[in-house]
């Protein structure tokens, strides 16, 4: 799987947790990132910091979010993520490369069925 499927995996896969349990008896819950609906990705990952064990910037770092959805967060995997996702910059300019790159994977998200601030967004 990509690293961006395993993002998305990570925060889409927490949406069916947090759905609510008042469903009758014998319904399954919903699919996650059902056609129509949206995953409210700030709430899950907000969720997600609470309960982390370090205090996690997820808002503006990509290192930050990696981290919370426990996905390695190494320079050479972010590398990985921006050939993936097109970066055509330096990568041996972490720093921009890592702005980028939040905000790529937070418009690839609303993309595709997230409901993300547009601060984050591209």
């Amino acid at each position: 799987m990509s690293i961006f499927g395993d993002i998305m995996s990570a925060i889409f896969g927490k949406s069916a947790e947090a759905a609510p349990q008042d469903a009758a008896a014998g319904d399954s819950p919903a699919p996650s990132a059902a056609p129509g609906t949206e995953v409210d990705v700030e709430a899950i990952l907000d969720d997600l910091a609470a309960k982390a064990s370090q205090k996690l910037n997820w808002k503006t770092s990509i290192v930050d979010l990696m981290k919370l959805l426990d996905l390695d967060s190494s320079l050479s995997a972010r590398k990985s993520l921006a050939e993936e996702l097109g970066y055509s910059g330096d990568m041996n300019d972490s720093a921009s490369m890592n702005i980028w790159l939040h905000k790529q994977v937070m418009t690839k998200l609303a993309e595709n069925g997230g409901k993300v601030p547009d601060d984050l967004k591209d």
